[in-house]
């Protein structure tokens, strides 16, 4: 075995011993809800395609349109070859979409975070940075790269945020982190009363809006569209209730003429390909539209809390189409998601670094192809298997 291998299998042995080794398996999205999996169909709670849109017909029309108008690869980095006037077209749309005066398309959310947080940073030297400790890893990422010390305020707890602004007085600048809709826990946050303590503090209040744009906010448009003008950098994602790929950031010009310029992520990868531009053109045109696939899923989401509250499962703060049924060990997580996966129903175990220890748990995420019946068979399923 050659040295590097002999490393990687031990390390992959402690993370085995732990309980927390991930593997790949195959799997395939299908309609009504449903994922395809080892020859089998079973009811997906684990994909994050809320609206069902990733097999609409009109996605993939529009994909395979601007892919026979456009070709299959964009060339080169948007600086460089990658950018088209149906690129531009589109980035604008994205902005009405976000009521922002221009909006800027990055491959994913992951590099839309990881790029705009130091490309901030550099443009602010001394920047006071406060961040919930529940925001993503992306972020955290971003941070990283920046180098940027971060003050970590207590989940949603805007007082214990207030305490540490108002300490931070001398620096030249304060730059806000959090989630609009928090991925693991399903919760909101409270971007009314954090728009006002920005204000307050002349901080910059930076959202990431990837489980919230699609599902929330009038129109699909996002929680930041129930505070217009509150939110000064937003991130959202189509790769999620869009049903496609890629990410944005959303703001003023200035900024998007900044990331053009500064963020690495965006300055030195390659543009998406344009059949994923037209499937993200395509949800923008359905989205708008789908106030009552967006109310089946908030009626969804009290059914499963609700009978999570009747098994005696700790379903934290949710309200929203994510949904946490905390376990505990890791083990304990891994074992009932098995036993519900033979039962036919898809329930990913969630365990650490992505959720803090003894916090291990099934996420489960609706979609607005799931039925009633579907939410009462997972509840008996759970029922059953503990």
């Amino acid at each position: 075995m050659k040295t590097l291998d002999r490393h990687l299998q031990a390390a992959l042995a402690r993370v085995e011993q732990a309980g927390r080794r991930r593997v790949l398996r195959p799997a395939e999205l299908a309609g009504a809800g449903r994922i395809l999996r080892g020859g089998r169909s079973l009811v997906d709670f684990s994909s994050n395609d809320y609206l069902g849109l990733a097999r609409h017909p009109l996605l993939m029309e529009r994909s395979s349109e601007w892919t026979r108008r456009h070709g299959t690869g964009s060339g080169a980095s948007r600086l460089v070859t990658g950018t088209g006037e149906a690129v531009l077209a589109l980035e604008a749309r994205i902005a009405r979409f976000k009521g922002a005066e221009a909006a800027l398309v990055f491959a994913s959310g992951w590099q839309a975070n990881a790029a705009t947080i130091p490309a901030l940073v550099s443009a602010m030297p001394g920047v006071a940075i406060f961040a919930d400790r529940l925001i993503h890893a992306s972020m955290h990422a971003g941070l990283a790269i920046a180098g940027a010390r971060q003050q970590r305020f207590r989940h949603n707890d805007l007082d214990h945020l207030a305490e540490l602004l108002a300490r931070s007085r001398e620096a030249p600048a304060r730059l806000i982190l959090t989630e609009s809709v928090f991925s693991m826990d399903g919760d909101i946050a409270d971007l009314g009363a954090l728009a006002r303590l920005a204000r307050e503090h002349d901080a910059i209040l930076f959202v990431d809006e990837a489980h919230a744009t699609g599902v929330l906010g009038p129109g699909g448009r996002g929680l930041s569209a129930e505070v217009p003008g509150g939110v000064d950098v937003t991130m959202g994602t189509f790769s999620k209730a869009m049903g496609g790929f890629g990410a944005y950031i959303a703001g003023s010009r200035v900024l998007i003429d900044w990331l053009a310029n500064a963020a690495s992520g965006f300055v030195f990868s390659t543009a998406l390909p344009p059949g994923t531009l037209g499937a993200i053109d395509a949800a923008l045109d359905l989205v708008a539209g789908m106030d009552a696939e967006r109310a089946h899923l908030a009626r969804l989401g009290e059914r499963l809390r609700a009978g999570l509250a009747t098994l005696g499962l700790d379903h934290g703060a949710s309200a929203t189409q994510i949904v946490p049924a905390v376990i505990g060990s890791e083990a304990d997580a891994l074992a009932l998601a098995a036993a519900l996966e033979e039962r036919g129903f898809l329930a990913a175990a969630i365990r650490p670094p992505t959720v803090p220890p003894g916090t291990s748990r099934l996420r489960l995420a609706l979609r607005a192809g799931h039925q009633e019946a579907d939410v009462d068979a997972l509840l008996e399923g759970i029922a059953a298997c503990r």
